[in-house]
């Protein structure tokens, strides 16, 4: 299965995705207020909070997993690409990307989804959200892996024509070219 087949951009619920896991835009506080992690507390329910307490604090750029609680999906990774209160950085996005990719492929998990993290409350460009959360994915899928499919939900049409365009550039542009050779898919 060449990459290009293995990355979905959808516009639909996050928290209704029945993965593996879905990926929290989380604070490094591992605090569900607003945003995604708002919605993932409501339908998933107060345990997932209980578990993030139970983690305390994270480092900016850093990931953790918890169980998804009522949700469909079987884990959230919290995905910690600001402070609480704070805004999102490149270099905490793609910190925060990469680690929540790294935590499923420990785990063995097949299928994850991930928001436009760091686009709502913490005010990162949408454009640049998506390279770089793609180019992560994309790098993640060249090496040995357990992942089978990387979805990216997106809240609305504008998001997902963003992301649209992005991967199309990159298709385009060659960026996933010898990718699955030597991933040996």
């Amino acid at each position: 299965m060449s990459i290009a087949d293995q990355i979905v951009l959808q516009q639909s619920d996050l928290t209704e995705m029945d993965v593996d896991a879905i990926v929290n835009a989380a604070n490094n506080d591992l605090q569900l207020g607003g945003g995604v992690a708002g919605a993932i507390r409501r339908k998933g329910g107060e345990s997932i909070q209980r578990e993030c307490d139970a983690i305390g604090s994270i480092p900016v750029g850093g990931a953790a997993i918890t169980s998804g609680g009522k949700l469909k999906a079987r884990h959230v990774i919290h995905a910690a690409s600001m402070e609480l209160g704070g805004q999102t950085t490149a270099r905490a996005l793609r910190g925060s990307t990469a680690h929540s990719l790294r935590i499923a492929a420990e785990k063995g998990l097949a299928t994850i989804a991930f928001p436009a993290v760091g686009t709502g409350i913490a005010g990162f460009p949408m454009q640049e959200c998506a390279e770089i959360m793609l180019r992560e994915v994309v790098e993640h899928l060249k090496r040995p892996t357990s992942l089978k499919k990387v979805y990216f939900v997106l809240f609305d049409k504008p998001a997902l024509e963003v992301f649209e365009r992005v991967w199309k550039e990159m298709k385009t542009q060659g960026k996933l070219d010898a990718a699955a050779d030597v991933a040996g898919r």
